[in-house]
């Protein structure tokens, strides 16, 4: 019971014990109703959203919750267009017409970021939580400035590279090339710069195979999709292990591993169509191609059934 409860009674039972009404804002008597305290203020929390009181279903009065990627230590204000006469002039044209916004420079350059961020990311279907993850590594390399010099696309087509990457959801960085427009030097300098910053670096996960792979299939529109994800993945797995191509792009491991699986299975793609979809060149897939090879009897799983045999593989 608050304070101001605990010097009211009810003058006809002292003892008796008092009831809040919070709807009306009454303390009444327990036995016999008569209303010792009113106009009472109802100091719990009140759960109630005056934005739209008609149509709105969230009663929430304290609104949206606060987001953590912009510095609110600055309050904005904004001034809109007036409609009454005093906005216009003699010629009924607006006075002012442009609306004043009072923001930092700081969270004018993060938002622009974010936007920027939320375009490219677009372009090639991220998720929220990937693209929450690239604006926060761009404030964090916006804030302790540790990629001057370089450009803004570059830095933000860097920023969703790393974010991909800590998130699980890998792209290769010619992907990240061509919806920022930056340079593959450029990017994997500013993606370097950002790794040696980055508190945690081992947040940035290697890119793992087994991700490309069935983008990559995707892409293509096999036949037999399944079986060729599932015989690549093998493929570039068992590649790593007695092949000699350590050091080698995930990506062209992948597209490699994905055409000799495409040609023991008789699939109808050539190598032009891979480098389509996994952007790696077709003197790549071949160099790579060659050096699995003469290890194709080792790579496949032992229940792949051969449309055309290891012995009739080509040579390229």
């Amino acid at each position: 019971m608050s304070k101001c409860m605990t010097v009211l009674a009810c003058r006809y039972h002292p003892d008796a014990t008092l009831i809040e009404d919070y709807r009306a804002g009454d303390v009444i008597c327990s036995q016999c109703g008569l209303v010792v305290g009113e106009r009472m203020i109802d100091v719990s929390s009140e759960w109630r959203d005056f934005g739209n009181e008609s149509d709105s279903k969230d009663k929430s009065r304290v609104g949206s919750a606060q987001s953590l990627l912009y510095d609110y230590a600055n309050l904005e204000t904004t001034t809109s267009i007036g409609k009454g006469a005093g906005a216009l002039d003699e010629l009924g044209k607006q006075k002012y017409n442009k609306k004043i916004s009072q923001i930092s420079s700081a969270d004018q350059a993060l938002r622009n970021g974010h936007d920027a961020i939320r375009a490219m990311a677009a372009r090639i279907n991220l998720t929220k939580k990937v693209i929450d993850r690239a604006f926060l590594i761009y404030k964090f390399c916006y804030e302790k400035k540790c990629l001057r010099g370089y450009s803004s696309e570059a830095i933000i087509g860097a920023c969703i590279y790393s974010a991909c990457r800590q998130e699980g959801s890998p792209r290769t960085i010619k992907e990240i090339c061509d919806i920022s427009m930056a340079s593959v030097k450029e990017l994997g300098r500013c993606f370097n710069k950002i790794k040696l910053s980055t508190p945690n670096p081992t947040a940035i996960q290697s890119i793992d195979i087994k991700n490309l792979v069935p983008r990559f299939c995707n892409q293509l529109q096999l036949e037999q999709e399944i079986l060729i994800r599932k015989t690549a993945i093998h493929i570039a797995e068992r590649a790593n292990e007695v092949c000699n191509i350590q050091g080698r792009a995930p990506s062209s491991i992948a597209s490699a591993a994905i055409y000799m699986a495409c040609l023991a299975a008789r699939e109808k793609i050539t190598k032009k169509d891979i480098q389509k979809s996994a952007g790696v060149s077709e003197g790549v897939i071949r160099i790579i191609y060659r050096i699995m090879l003469p290890h194709a009897a080792e790579l496949f799983p032992n229940d792949f059934i051969f449309k055309c045999p290891i012995a009739n593989l080509p040579m390229l």
